[in-house]
């Protein structure tokens, strides 16, 4: 019997067009309905990735690798595996409930360690004396990362982490120019640091802003910087998220990348595919030291603002309201009234504050900044900074069940005194005298300073104990109402039952802060 099946794989892979295919088919003694069907050529169109070359080449000699010399011992690499630490803030300083925080844990295994700054790689060769080669420069290598320039006559943009601890700066082009540059100014809540290059005889190529208001999550991006000191390195990814609160600060709101970012991309810039700069990239998460895909950079949008005030007069004036704060949950909204929980609560004005000295009080909740809605306590931070020193602004506030209104003159944010979240109080000695308030799972006693209670025991298995509260810290208010006994706390609560309430809000103080923590009332 003929063999009428298929030819060999031998004999098909010989065979390179549709018409040499139909003829071994057919002379193989398969019909010629069979060897239609097989024939038949087949159209695919391939999807077309993207191509970043028209960008890169267009954008990268606006890109530079800045060199920071310092006359003081060079600094180490930063061995921390959560790679940002600014304003000396580290990594475990955040709070034991933050995103990041939880996700290193489960993930990242041993917590890393706390280092001083987060520096970029330092070029450990240094630089040589112009003059004799064969003799070190007496200025010792401290960073090396990245920059771009923004003006055709030599302004360059890079992190403030890179050049805070330098006393000269080199700035390196893209074809190996060197060129000197000097610190303009820098501004460490930003975390944004401008260089000026000297060179009156040449033009810089330069880059301009994106209106990051139109990123979009997915949308592509390329970085490009000096990873490791390999100046010229392109890698391309997506914006991964956008509003990323890193802990660094009151002014978080990055943009996280995927593209590859490791140590020397800071201060190097990422673009979207139009050339324009839509973030500049700071930090790192990364419990290796090198890039897992989670980059944050500091949007275009605050960039553009602080950037023009160094050019300006290199440095930052902001608004300064003088209140302590801090966000505004589900339970302490429950507590106060409030409808959602959005706002800022104020933990206490600080004294002689433009906020103390136009009335505002500590369990106020800031709702509205000129009539524009306040998000959360970072919101606020960020639009009142935005507010020059002596501006006059309307600041709605939720007090006693309802809203009101004041008028404050802001002053200047000198020194770091924004207003923050309260951390977390350590523990104290208690006091020997002792009531319960056993529905709520503390035990009181009056302050020994005859202002508050001192909390002498918390049960474990409490609502207070899962919220934070510790043997030792000081019971100051209950709802707005000052206390100084187990019975005014007790008031306090009936009146809040009565009122519908279903939380009491405590304030809360320790080791001289004070916060805000929302206790159930609905039980026992």
């Amino acid at each position: 019997m003929r063999n009428i099946g298929r030819p060999s794989l031998k004999t098909v892979l010989k065979t390179t067009t549709v018409a040499g295919l139909a003829a071994v088919m057919l002379s193989s003694g398969i019909p010629a309905q069979v060897v239609q069907s097989y024939a038949a050529p087949v159209s695919v169109t391939a999807p077309q990735a993207p191509s970043f070359a028209d960008v890169v080449s267009a954008v990268s000699p606006a890109v530079v690798s800045v060199r920071v010399q310092s006359d003081a011992q060079p600094v180490s690499d930063d061995n921390s595996n959560f790679s940002f630490n600014f304003g000396g803030r580290g990594f475990d300083q955040l709070p034991d409930d933050h995103p990041l925080k939880r996700f290193f844990r489960e993930f990242g295994g041993q917590m890393p360690g706390q280092g001083d700054r987060n520096q970029d790689r330092a070029d450990r060769n240094g630089p040589r004396n112009r003059d004799n080669p064969n003799r070190p420069h007496r200025l010792r290598p401290a960073a090396q990362g990245s920059g771009f320039f923004i003006s055709e006559d030599g302004y360059v943009v890079t992190n403030n982490h890179v050049v805070s601890d330098g006393s000269a700066y080199t700035v390196v082009m893209n074809d190996g120019t060197e060129l000197e540059a000097k610190l303009i100014g820098k501004d460490s809540r930003t975390d944004l640091a401008v260089l000026k290059v000297d060179a009156t005889s040449r033009k810089f190529t330069y880059v301009s802003f994106a209106d990051d208001s139109k990123v979009r999550v997915g949308d592509w991006v390329v970085a490009v910087g000096n990873p490791f000191g390999l100046g010229g390195t392109v890698t391309a990814g997506i914006v991964s998220a956008r509003g990323r609160d890193i802990g660094s600060g009151p002014y978080d709101d990055y943009i996280q990348v995927d593209a590859a970012v490791n140590r020397g991309n800071s201060g190097g810039p990422t673009f979207n595919l139009s050339g324009e700069v839509v973030g500049i990239n700071t930090a790192i998460f990364s419990p290796s030291g090198g890039n897992v895909g989670i980059a944050f950079a500091i949007p275009a949008s605050t960039a553009k603002d602080v950037i023009a005030d160094l050019m300006k007069d290199g440095k930052v004036e902001r608004g300064w309201l003088g209140v302590q704060i801090q966000p505004v949950n589900q339970d302490i909204a429950d507590s106060l009234g409030l409808k959602e929980p959005t706002g800022a609560l104020v933990v206490a004005p600080q004294e002689g504050s433009p906020g103390q000295k136009a009335g505002i009080k500590e369990g106020d909740v800031i709702t509205a900044v000129n009539g524009q809605s306040i998000k959360d306590a970072r919101d606020l931070s960020r639009r009142i900074a935005n507010f020059g020193p002596n501006a006059k602004v309307d600041i709605a506030l939720w007090r006693d069940g309802k809203s009101q209104n004041v008028s404050v003159t802001l002053g200047n944010l000198q020194s770091d005194e924004a207003a923050k979240a309260t951390p977390e109080q350590p523990d104290a000695p208690a006091p020997s005298s002792e009531k319960a308030l056993a529905s709520l799972g503390i035990t009181v006693a009056p302050a020994g300073d005859g202002s508050g209670l001192s909390v002498t025991d918390v049960d474990p298995d409490s609502e207070a104990a899962a919220r934070g509260l510790k043997t030792g810290e000081k019971i100051i208010s209950v709802n707005n109402r000052k206390v100084s006994s187990a019975a005014d706390v007790g008031k306090v609560i009936e009146q809040a039952r009565k009122d519908g309430r279903t939380r009491a809000l405590f304030q809360v103080e320790g080791n001289g802060n004070s916060r805000f923590v929302a206790l159930p009332i609905n039980e026992g």
